[in-house]
């Protein structure tokens, strides 16, 4: 079970690695825990298909319910458990349990039971709690009953064995089994070292499904697998040892041919079940292994990974909430090892069209000097990825404090800007080399400040101006010569970042400072033009439109003003948008232009501002009628992709193939529809399992719905045999009259083209005539 920091692979086993997504594994869904909300993933397309949303604290547990897998628990430290129908994403009940929980176990043997893992004077213990039968959505259930008392917080290290006969619990030093039967536990302890040094603390447990085994990773790498375990002085254990440092997750498949184990060597191991000297092995899997899971029909695994960013950077689509794929930094094997530094990427910016990043990464030893490496990476059209293009080694002598490209779209050359604790801060300019293929990035401008440390550098809009501000310093240089044009100061408080104004704003420069203010100077008067208190975390310019985001932080909380430089009263303002700091900001363009015509988010119709907490949540701002449409397309994703492979299914998607070829004919017969079909239909098809009406009445409706009435269908006969006479009695008429009434053939062409003319009876009984001919001989003529 993770939060959002956390990242998912999907394994398919016959395979090999299939799908990297962010967790229960419910064949075609993924179901994980990411901050205050349970994310529901399709494991097929990989879009988010549901925010399953109403906790008010961390998600701490997802668990499917035994007697129902279309549903799922989660539980909160908000001291709630819910009840979801997830693929609807509609919160079917909520439990008031009063206590921070911290994880959620449930079997099939135990209806209607729960069992939490709540705090309990000075540590934690394992409850039951029956759930009351209520029809009301919001249900207390504060009746607990103790089954395990010092247990451990971990989610891995407790199990259930055997269907929900026993429950196996992990913690320190001691393995705990309580047999429900008997209501007896046994306790099996172990020395803290073995007798060659390891660790024996218990990290993670696992139950096999059929057997009575039980495996246990530990903190020295080693699995043991316990059995005759409900004999305390019968017990016995095998050793299994691949790991070379803690266990972190053990799995079994579903039917228990294979245990599941991964750790810190970011190594997916499969062991055989009885013949573990049989293993397999899914290596580079970028980041600690933190959790596994298997779906139910053990088609798919899934790992957790403690984090994926130290040496590479996500490529995420903010739009599809989706990873698109990783770009290996780096380029070095991540070595596992205790005590080792390992390079770290700290730093990233793009350029203003997108085809150009630039990367910084370090390596602090304690015996050594820093190691740090500027890279460069061009865009590739064809792979849809980036490529190395140019490395430099120790760009600056210390670390680097920002780094910022040139932003002008229509500028001849590219440029990279640095700032460096080395006191200096450089110019990179991309041009041809003489002895490289194509061009590449050199040095162009080294400057300094009265030997102050530069901490931030912007450009303007145009690309004409450079702003680095040297602690309570702004400098502002030209590129085209690198003089320095003038200086600006402000009250005692060292700059913490700096942003040009956009469009009609470009001749403002803001900056904030570490005595929390934020300034804006106008560069025409070279003055400070205003002023205000306030501390502001982050500061950014939207490239699309004159506003400008100021992040606030506060009684540990965030407040938003949007405001435009040149006037005084924001354009927008929110408090406590969100808990901690914001890190991280950007103003993302949008594909098309919202037409807001409320005051209060007209400043998002040209871009969606998007921004990322201290705890690692990504937040945005959207209109009520994105919000309407998301809702949309979201139900059409579940609707398409949780209708099971049944020949139900399949003889329904054959009538509806059908019914579409037939629309999109046009000439084909049009067909009478049931009575009562679509109704029930959409009864079974559209409406949430929890409130739909009984089962005997939806089966009556249904049945009803395919019988044919046998009073509609004497009435057609009889309607055929008078037609059948009239047309004889017109064949023995001498007279030709014009009829008042058209024939049924006459009526159907009438639907097919409603331009004909109508046909009197002697040209009717002439074209039925003259269709009965055999007209065979013409094929004859025309192979000749």
């Amino acid at each position: 079970l993770v939060n959002s920091t956390y990242e998912l692979v999907l394994y398919c086993p016959s395979t090999k690695l299939k799908r990297m997504k962010k967790g229960v594994c419910c064949c075609r869904f993924l179901l994980c825990a990411s901050g205050e909300c349970v994310k529901v993933f399709s494991t097929s397309t990989e879009e988010c298909i549901h925010d399953l949303r109403g906790h008010t604290e961390l998600v701490t547990g997802v668990l499917l319910r035994p007697s129902n897998h279309l549903q799922v628990y989660s539980c909160s430290a908000d001291g709630t458990v819910r009840l979801w129908d997830f693929t609807d994403g509609i919160l079917i009940k909520t439990y008031v349990i009063g206590y921070p929980i911290y994880s959620i176990y449930a079997s099939a043997n135990h209806e209607g039971v729960i069992f939490l893992v709540t705090p309990a004077q000075k540590m934690f213990q394992l409850v039951a709690v029956q759930l009351p039968q209520s029809g009301d959505q919001l249900v207390e259930a504060r009746e607990l009953s103790a089954v395990l008392s010092d247990v451990s917080s971990n989610p891995a290290a407790i199990v259930f064995g055997r269907g929900g006969e026993y429950i196996a619990s992990a913690n320190g030093l001691q393995l705990e089994v309580y047999f429900f039967k008997k209501q007896k536990a046994y306790r099996f302890p172990l020395k803290e070292d073995n007798k060659k040094g390891g660790k024996n603390t218990f990290m993670c447990v696992a139950c096999h499904p059929k057997d009575d085994c039980i495996a246990t990773g530990h903190e020295d790498g080693k699995i043991r697998l316990w059995r005759n375990f409900n004999h305390k002085k019968e017990y016995t254990y095998s050793t299994l040892h691949w790991h070379h440092s803690a266990v972190s997750s053990l799995c079994f498949t579903p039917e228990g041919t294979n245990l599941l184990s991964g750790g810190i060597e970011s190594v997916l191991v499969q062991w055989r079940y009885n013949q573990e000297s049989q293993r397999d092995f899914l290596p580079r899997l970028g980041a600690a292994i933190t959790h596994i899971a298997v779906s139910p029909d053990g088609a798919l695994f899934c790992t957790s990974h403690s984090d994926n960013s130290k040496d590479k950077n996500k490529f995420y689509s903010l739009q599809r909430d989706k990873l698109l794929y990783n770009l290996d930094i780096v380029q070095q094997e991540y070595i596992h090892e205790s005590g080792l530094q390992q390079f770290e990427v700290v730093k990233a910016a793009f350029n203003a069209s997108g085809n150009w990043l630039a990367t910084v990464e370090e390596r602090k030893q304690k015996a050594a000097e820093l190691e740090l490496n500027l890279k460069l990476w061009a865009y590739d059209e064809q792979t849809q990825s980036f490529v190395l293009n140019t490395t430099i080694s120790a760009p600056h002598e210390a670390q680097i404090t920002a780094m910022c490209f040139c932003h002008a779209a229509d500028s001849q050359t590219t440029m990279l800007a640095s700032t460096s604790k080395d006191g200096h801060f450089k110019a990179w300019q991309l041009a041809a080399q003489a002895h490289t293929e194509g061009p590449s990035w050199s040095c162009d401008f080294v400057g300094a400040y009265h030997d102050l440390v530069p901490e931030c550098c912007c450009f303007s809009a145009d690309g004409s101006l450079l702003a680095v501000s040297f602690q309570e310093v702004v400098t502002v240089w030209s590129p085209a010569s690198w003089e320095l044009l003038t200086t600006l100061s402000q009250p005692p408080g060292a700059i913490r970042d700096l942003c040009f104004g956009r469009l009609s704003c470009s001749k403002y420069l803001l900056g904030t400072s570490a005595n929390n203010l934020l300034c804006c100077w106008n560069l025409l008067t070279c003055s400070l033009e205003w002023s205000t208190s306030m501390d502001v975390s982050l500061l950014l310019a939207d490239p699309l439109s004159e506003n400008m985001a100021a992040f606030c932080c506060q009684a540990g909380c965030t407040d938003l003003f949007v405001f435009k430089p040149s006037e005084p009263r924001p354009l927008f303002s929110r408090k406590e948008v969100c808990s901690g700091k914001v890190t991280r900001a950007v103003f993302a363009p949008r594909e098309e232009m919202l037409e807001s015509c409320e005051e209060s988010s007209q400043w998002l119709n040209h871009s969606q501002l998007y921004f990322l907490t201290q705890y690692m949540d990504l937040m945005t701002f959207t209109t009520k009628a994105e919000e309407d449409r998301l809702m949309a397309s979201s139900k059409q994703l579940v609707i398409d992709d949780s209708v099971a492979m049944t020949p139900f299914y399949l003889l329904l998607g054959k009538h509806r193939q059908q019914e579409n070829q037939d629309s999109l004919g046009g000439m084909s017969a049009e067909r009478t529809p049931l009575p009562q079909g679509s109704v029930a239909i959409r009864e079974l098809l559209q409406t949430p399992a929890h409130v739909l009406p009984s089962t005997s009445y939806l089966c009556s409706m249904f049945v009803q719905s395919l019988l044919i009435s046998v009073t509609d269908t004497r009435e057609e006969n009889k309607h055929t045999e008078e037609e059948m006479e009239s047309e004889k009695e017109e064949e023995d008429s001498e007279g030709e009259m014009e009829s008042s009434t058209r024939p049924k053939e006459s009526l159907e062409s009438e639907a097919t083209e409603s331009a004909a003319p109508a046909l009197t009876k002697a040209q009717a009984r002439e074209l039925r005539r003259v269709k009965k001919l055999d007209h065979s001989w013409l094929a004859g003529l025309l192979d000749s």
